[in-house]
């Protein structure tokens, strides 16, 4: 085997030497320098587009450009670092070269040099185009509004149609020609811009006259007339009435109200407001005649004796001649009145609806809301409101926030109301039930060892976990997002009113699958059911070596996993060796010439080498988890003297 290696290093040093003769007889001398062609690398001009395309064999090129170009930047490269460049005469490699006039062609020569016999020369030739005829709109918008007919660029003539309550419009011409220019009503306008053109007083028409000018100077006139309605706004902006409260609150779109006031009120004072300053007003009490009034202004209304009805009627017109009728009506009421002219309940709708002389309601709520308001209206101001809502004499309404009861359970409210003359108070009750919740969520579910996979969520019901084969059990942990849900299956329910349960599962043997199920019971009786698959590995096979070693060696082949047999030469002096061995899965077991138990990733042993020349066999089997084994083999040989 010496002897072997030894030819083998002596036909190495043979090839080696062969090599450097070869080199010294026929040399890798420096050859003689080839002068490369003197051209461009690159040539490019800014603002433009080279025709044709650059390319270092074609001197020959032109450019055109708008007539608003004056100078462009001539921008060249040598092929050949070093070479020179001139660019009109001027050594550069970026130069700008002013333009003629429009209409006109600028000649442009750069010339890439090695010396001055050996050169290159390209020419551009750029042409300056003259003025444009263009005078054409590319586009024009009035906003609010629309063109009448549809925009064209050789339609000259528009019409625009406007609410009355538009006091301006923007206008956004755009140009078909950037080089042209443009006015809106004698005033410079920018292309693409909006211009804010104010109005005539509605019933009018405002013409916006554009002109557009060519670069040559021919002009183009648009002609936009914006026509402003009149107003149909005959709505009120306000309404109010003292003493008293209006029955709806108001609103302009509701045209009927209710007030009642104390026996001993002998006026009340009614003040409407117009939404539109154009709208005029008239006003009628009872079968009276209809006067004109102001906007704003307080108008006294006088009333007869108890328990009567007092009509006042609210006429408005609008611009366009349009009307609409409010229509107040006031009851005077005795002092021993001691209803409720309004109840509500925010959120929620009373059952039944209410009447004065109903007292007893129901509310009915979600499970989630927490609170309610209350707004409770005296028939007379003067009257006393006590209870869960309060409002002293001269105070009609009075409004409470009421918290309610957990899910699932009613709140009681009452409200008191003692007339002015005292008596016997009168009691309105109202019974807010609150939904059981319906929430059969979990807010959180882990278990330990292992992930969740997917990552929770409360709508995902189905999850897996994936857990190492040495794992026998693990620990489920859900909580609930309503703790007064509960939780069955195989977690349990941690009792009333607590949030989380936990659970340890046994798991199947290995490789098997184990389902954990979580039932979530709302307080309404609807459930949730969540799965969780615990896949517990299965034992792994790797049956491989990841080291080999023998000392002194070596190895023969070098080691890889995949190769089981092994020589090892060694001289006649050495009497034993030392075989070290380590598993790829420390879990795996080791046996033979050399040992390790699970756990222990390597193992080394000592072997004995008889007399020279005689084989010593050492043997290493691998045994993986799952029981597949592999058996490594060693011939040891020690030389004779």
């Amino acid at each position: 085997m010496k002897h072997i290696h030894t030819t083998i290093a002596q036909a190495h040093l043979a090839t080696v030497l062969l090599a450097a003769i070869s080199l010294g007889t026929y040399g890798c001398a420096d050859t003689a320098s080839v002068n490369p062609v003197v051209e461009l690398a690159s040539l490019t001009i800014t603002p433009g587009t080279l025709q044709p395309t650059f390319k270092s064999s074609t001197t020959q090129y032109s450019v055109d450009l708008t007539s608003d170009i004056s100078t462009v930047t001539i921008t060249a490269q040598p092929a050949v670092s070093g070479d020179r460049v001139t660019i009109n005469g001027l050594a550069t490699t970026s130069r700008t070269i002013p333009l003629g006039l429009e209409g006109s062609t600028t000649s442009v020569s750069i010339v890439v040099s090695e010396s001055d016999s050996n050169s290159r020369t390209y020419t551009v030739l750029i042409t300056r185009s003259g003025p444009g005829g263009n005078n054409s709109l590319q586009n024009l918008t009035v906003s609010p509004g629309s063109l009448a007919p549809a925009f064209n660029a050789n339609e000259l003539i528009y019409s625009v149609n406007v609410g009355n309550t538009v006091s301006n419009v923007e206008v956004i011409p755009t140009l078909q020609d950037p080089t042209a220019t443009m006015t809106i009503n004698g005033q410079n306008a920018v292309s693409g811009s909006s211009s804010t053109i104010a109005l005539n007083p509605p019933g009018q028409s405002t013409p916006i006259t554009i002109i557009v000018t060519a670069q040559n100077g021919n002009q183009k006139p648009y002609l936009v007339t914006v026509n402003r309605g009149i107003s149909g706004n005959n709505f009120l902006q306000s309404l109010t009435i003292t003493p008293g409260t209006l029955n709806p609150a108001f609103n302009a779109g509701t045209d009927g109200y209710s007030v009642n006031v104390a026996s001993n009120v002998a006026s009340v004072v009614v003040t409407p407001t117009v939404a539109d300053t154009t709208a005029t007003m008239r006003m009628r009490v009872n079968v009276g005649p209809l006067t004109d009034i102001a906007s704003g202004v307080a108008q006294t209304i006088t009333l007869p004796g108890p328990n009567s009805h007092t009509f006042v009627t609210i006429e408005v017109t609008a611009e366009d001649g349009s009307r609409k009728n409010y229509v107040i009506l006031v009851d005077k009421v005795a002092l021993g009145d001691n209803n409720l002219s309004a109840l509500t309940v925010s959120p929620g709708s009373l059952i039944p609806s209410f009447a004065p002389n109903t007292t007893d309601y129901t509310v009915n709520v979600a499970s989630d809301v927490a609170s309610v308001a209350v707004s409770a209206t005296k028939a007379v101001p003067n009257a006393v409101m006590t209870g869960d809502v309060t409002a002293g004499a001269g105070n009609s309404t009075g409004n409470a926030t009421i918290s309610l009861n957990g899910p699932g359970t009613p709140t009681n409210i009452t409200i008191n109301v003692t007339a002015p003359n005292g008596g016997t108070p009168k009691t309105y009750s109202i019974t807010v039930n609150r939904a059981a919740s319906s929430d059969n969520n979990l807010s959180a579910l882990t278990v330990s060892p292992g992930t969740l996979d997917p990552v929770f969520a409360p709508g995902t019901l189905p999850y897996t976990v994936h857990v190492a084969t040495d794992v026998t059990e693990v620990t489920v942990t859900a909580t609930k997002a309503d703790p007064n849900a509960v939780l069955s299956g195989s977690v349990l329910d941690p009792g009333a009113g607590q949030a989380t349960g936990q659970a340890t599962i046994p798991l199947g043997g290995p490789g098997s699958d184990t389902p954990v199920s979580i039932t979530v019971t709302a307080p309404n009786g609807e459930f949730k059911t969540y799965t969780i698959t615990v896949n517990r590995a299965a034992p792994a096979s790797d049956n491989n070596l990841s080291a080999l070693t023998v000392e002194p060696g070596p190895l023969v082949p070098d080691f890889a996993p995949g190769t089981t047999a092994y020589f090892v030469d060694v001289p006649s002096s050495v009497g034993s060796v030392t075989v070290s061995a380590t598993k790829s899965d420390p879990a795996a077991v080791m046996s033979g010439s050399v040992t390790a138990g699970s756990g222990q990733a390597t193992g080394q042993a000592t072997i004995d080498l008889p007399i020279p020349l005689l084989p010593t066999p050492v043997t290493i089997t691998v045994t993986a988890p799952n029981g597949d084994s592999k058996t490594y083999s060693i011939i040891i040989t020690r030389a004779l003297l």
